[in-house]
């Protein structure tokens, strides 16, 4: 059983959260319930869950720095982060905490449950924070196939988008158009930000050198990795790990 812990401001919001959400049906159960960052990290520690769903905006102390503290704690609790379309920003900082997924508000019915599935699926720990798949909700076989290949692929240091149209036995013209077309993002971009979340992952774990976590998420160059990892980031690798442990 996956223990929760709710952390939103608007209370009617974290009740429907607590309430209205299926928690049985992704067997988990909801320990603990915070109004802010503050509260948030005492009930956290309180309860040691599984899984903390947290707003961004809040008073006293906002999500991100709660996320930002927890990680400093050295806690690996996983975190689906709240937030409105004007607040993408934060969510991006979030994520590149370690956040593992968002949903924007409002969300559907299901939507959060589903969420939580994607944590629970065999995949899970290859699965980009912030990056949709690889459910294949409202996407085209090939686009999902690609997905599910690229997260099985993305460490080989040859894995482009022409080995992907290949094992899908498409062209790689149809495959750009369609893939760029249904997520947003050029088959290229995908592969460099699942393994640059890869690298994030990895790199949380103080005995990971940078040289070893760049060949485990398929770059034989250590130096265009770190580039790569800060353009994406806005730090280097070893800037993130630091940050991770302090």
């Amino acid at each position: 059983m996956t223990k929760v812990v709710i952390v939103e401001d608007e209370e009617l919001v974290r009740r429907g959260i607590m309430l209205a959400v299926d928690w049985a049906s992704v067997d988990c159960v909801v320990v603990g319930d915070a109004a802010n960052g503050e509260e948030g990290l005492e009930v956290i520690r309180r309860y040691q869950p599984d899984l903390v769903v947290t707003d961004i905006k809040m008073p006293r102390m906002d999500g991100i720095e709660m996320v930002r503290r927890l990680r400093a704690e050295g806690s690996g609790v996983r975190v689906i982060i709240l937030t409105a379309y004007s607040d993408f920003a934060y969510a991006q900082s979030a994520l590149k905490l370690g956040a593992v997924d968002y949903l924007l508000k409002p969300f559907h019915d299901g939507e959060l449950e589903e969420a939580v599935r994607r944590l629970q699926s065999p995949q899970s720990s290859r699965t980009p924070s912030g990056l949709d798949l690889p459910d294949g909700k409202g996407k085209s076989k090939y686009v999902t196939q690609a997905m599910r290949y690229i997260a099985e692929h993305y460490n080989a240091p040859d894995i482009c988008v022409g080995s992907v149209a290949r094992f899908l036995g498409v062209s790689e013209g149809h495959l750009s158009h369609v893939f760029k077309k249904e997520t947003s993002y050029t088959v290229s971009s995908y592969i460099t930000s699942y393994r640059i979340h890869m690298a994030m992952e990895l790199l949380q774990d103080c005995r990971s050198r940078v040289c070893e976590v760049a060949e485990q998420v398929g770059y034989r160059d250590i130096t265009y990795f770190s580039s790569t990892f800060k353009k994406q980031t806005g730090l280097s690798p070893s800037e993130y790990q630091k940050r991770c442990q302090s």
